[in-house]
């Protein structure tokens, strides 16, 4: 007789399941991406997005970032994320560099930061937007994505699209 009260008693215990809220489903880990290739050809890359950008008239969005940085990996996915992508790409050629962790003593692909100017990364991502002729647009902006995991939505847009 106790146990099926207990049964009772714990499935009136039991809260309802929730409905999940409306919208595209969440990325499954915010913090986990592949965007930044280690075996990548860094400075080839960059160069192929300054031409398309000459030739298209839009500006390169160039995320120095790493896999494991979890303020790059945040960055990398809300870029492809339903609200960013079409502006996003309508707007920039984007191009993912693996930098390490230079912060760390464990950089990579230095050459494409020095390139543009930008002697240290003192934290990961750094986001430059070049123009076509590779002329960095935000250089005091740049260095300060390495929060960008703690920003919002509108913060983001607001810097990148508006």
């Amino acid at each position: 007789m106790i146990l099926p009260i207990l049964a009772l008693a714990l499935q009136l215990g039991t809260p309802a399941p929730r409905t999940p809220p409306p919208g595209p489903p969440p990325v499954s880990d915010p913090y986990f991406t592949m965007a930044f290739d280690p075996a990548a050809p860094a400075m080839a890359a960059v160069d192929n997005a300054l031409t398309a950008a000459r030739h298209s008239g839009k500006q390169v969005l160039l995320i120095m970032g790493a896999n494991r940085c979890h303020d790059s990996a945040y960055l990398a996915n809300k870029i492809d994320s339903p609200r960013f992508v079409g502006p996003v790409n309508a707007r920039y050629h984007v191009v993912f560099v693996d930098v390490g962790m230079p912060q760390l003593g464990q950089g990579r692909n230095l050459d494409v930061a020095a390139r543009f100017g930008f002697k240290t990364i003192k934290g990961t991502p750094t986001v430059a937007i070049l123009d076509a002729d590779g002329h960095v647009l935000n250089r005091k902006a740049a260095p300060k994505w390495r929060n960008a995991a703690s920003r919002s939505d509108d913060d983001i847009y607001k810097e990148l699209i508006d």
